[in-house]
């Protein structure tokens, strides 16, 4: 059997099978009709490159350590830090998708993106166009198409007939970028079409499964890099060989790895143990309860999430919940709709929903109920209503990130450090149980979102350099003078990333003795110890004005997100 996946760039289930009434896409309906169409499915990450590095490994990017979009030696990313090379390389013990195909005699082909945030210990493609199999060879085929991202496409979408979701305000400029995007759909549907017939002319189609879906939602404030619906549930279609359970719908959970599971069963090669999608073609499958999802460090803007989803409730945990939603981001700031969503907000012209992307605080907790409040608009986790639920799916979220080994609670540079020390970042945990250290940092986590201070001094002492940062980080976020000593000897840690935080902490205190401290730490030879020092300064306001010539200089970083930050300084201190 032949296996075909099409995933499509930042785009959401707005096509005609999915409801959508403003456009027609009747190749991808028409495969619809001819397969199985899910009404429930979600991407574990709302990025691509998380994402894709999930879809291609069947595992949580989480557990592999691939969470953060682009790092230190990703193509173009990191400028190649061969210090941290050889900790991104996949280990011995995981075999990705497209390896374990080509080992079963398959012709492997990508055509044309890849974007994952390891780095493969073996070629993994034959080329990039299956009809250069030999005609007897089964393929596995990747097609790539730009969907969302393709905004030039040919216009068909009135404007002033979208209807946005009701956390958008009504505007022209929103309703013409979304048009846009809904254009690209109908361009994606006659790519799609080609795919098909291509398949069928060369006398495939009958013998290949054909899956399609996104590799996350649209790209919007509220869509991509964030867990609400519009980031992380997704269109997935599934057309079998000769059109077996055509016409079906399944309103199951399903996530995005799982297609990994099922392709393989499909082409009756054994699913390894590493790989946590589960196979939902299967005649004993059993229906996920649950879908998790995760969201972690996005070019240079720093954040944790993860949420937890059932059939009716979403639960998300934003772990720093003490940095706003709309973080600084080169990437979507350049956008012309978040430009205008925010100068809507500095006129006071939003409501309450519509401008909580830019609060400066979030709630540690978010739970909506979906059957009543579709659009998430409502938070009910202070509702002493909902408590039941609430615990019930915090505890569930907890559960999962243990069993799983979530390792996204270590920040990063300290991450990148023990993966280069073990080999690489999953092979760091792999022999551990790590459950009791996601569960101290939890719970340290926690301390500071409540402002128990005791707690996070005795935290600030731990042996754990992880338990050590995240003390440090609440200390100074909820401005605890009596740490101030405890802070200024965090400042000497042996680890660079704590030094950085205990710096900033210091500063936020009223104390700018060891303010030079970030400013020295921004070419650490540890690239993300560099774009967080460089992101602690631009938190700090104007006070790192006096050391502009730094930050001038370290445009030319070998990092591309710490060169962001720092032009955009140096454009604010001009």
């Amino acid at each position: 059997m032949n296996i075909v996946w099409i995933v499509i760039e930042d785009a959401s289930p707005h096509i005609g099978c999915y409801g959508e009434t403003l456009i027609k896409t009747p190749n991808i309906d028409q495969m619809s009709r001819e397969g199985i169409r899910f009404s429930s499915a979600f991407v574990t990450a709302p990025v691509c490159s998380s994402s894709r590095s999930a879809m291609i490994s069947g595992m949580y990017q989480s557990t592999l350590g691939a969470h953060n979009h682009r790092s230190q030696t990703s193509s173009g990313k990191g400028g190649g830090n061969v210090a941290y090379y050889d900790s991104y390389k996949v280990p011995k013990s995981v075999k990705l998708i497209p390896e374990l195909f080509r080992d079963a005699g398959y012709y492997v082909t990508n055509k044309t993106k890849t974007d994952y945030n390891f780095i493969p210990t073996s070629k993994l493609y034959h080329g990039s166009d299956w009809k250069k199999a030999p005609p007897n060879q089964p393929i596995f085929a990747q097609f790539q198409l730009k969907g969302g991202k393709n905004r030039s496409a040919q216009s068909y979408v009135n404007p002033s007939k979208v209807i946005l979701p009701p956390y958008y305000p009504v505007h022209q400029e929103l309703q013409k970028d979304w048009a846009k995007y809904l254009d690209s759909w109908v361009s994606t549907d006659k790519e799609v079409g080609v795919i098909l017939n291509d398949l069928k002319m060369a006398g495939r189609l009958d013998s290949t499964a054909v899956f399609l879906w996104t590799d996350h939602g649209v790209s919007h404030l509220r869509g991509k890099q964030f867990l609400y619906e519009e980031g992380i549930r997704v269109p997935m279609i599934i057309r079998l060989p000769s059109m077996k359970r055509a016409g079906t719908v399944r309103d199951d959970l399903i996530e995005h790895i799982d297609v990994a599971a099922c392709s393989l069963s499909l082409a009756g090669i054994k699913v390894p143990d590493n790989v946590q999608g589960r196979d939902f073609l299967s005649a004993n499958y059993k229906s996920r309860r649950f879908i998790f999802a995760g969201r972690d460090r996005c070019d240079e803007t720093v954040d944790i999430q993860r949420c937890v989803r059932d059939s009716r409730y979403k639960y998300i945990r934003n772990f720093m919940s003490h940095v706003p939603h709309a973080q600084p981001s080169q990437y979507k700031d350049g956008k012309k709709i978040l430009q205008v969503i925010r100068d809507l907000y500095k006129e006071g012209k939003l409501n309450k929903q519509q401008a909580r992307p830019f609060a400066s605080r979030r709630p540690p907790e978010e739970l909506y109920d979906l059957h009543s409040d579709p659009y998430e608009l409502i938070n009910l986790a202070e509702e002493p209503k909902y408590q039941k639920e609430l615990l019930a799916m915090r505890k569930i979220l907890f559960q999962r990130m243990t069993e799983t080994r979530d390792v996204g609670l270590i920040p990063e540079p300290i991450l990148e450090d023990l993966g280069r020390e073990a080999g690489n970042k999953y092979q760091a945990f792999l022999d551990n149980d790590y459950s009791e250290q996601t569960r101290r940092l939890m719970d340290v986590i926690t301390a500071g979102e409540e402002n128990e201070s005791t707690k996070l001094l005795e935290y600030a002492k731990s042996s754990d350099s992880s338990t050590r940062y995240w003390a440090t980080v609440w200390l100074g976020v909820n401005e605890v003078t009596q740490g101030k000593d405890m802070l200024l000897k965090l400042t000497a840690d042996r680890v660079p990333a704590i030094r950085v935080a205990a710096a900033q902490a210091l500063y936020r205190l009223g104390d700018q003795s060891k303010l030079k401290l970030l400013f020295d730490h921004i070419n650490d030879p540890n690239l993300l110890v560099g774009m967080f020092a460089l992101r602690a300064i631009e938190e700090l306001g104007e006070a790192g004005k006096a050391h502009k010539a730094k930050i001038v200089k370290a445009q030319k970083s070998k990092y591309e997100f710490s060169r962001r930050i720092a032009r955009r300084l140096t454009a604010k201190w001009r």
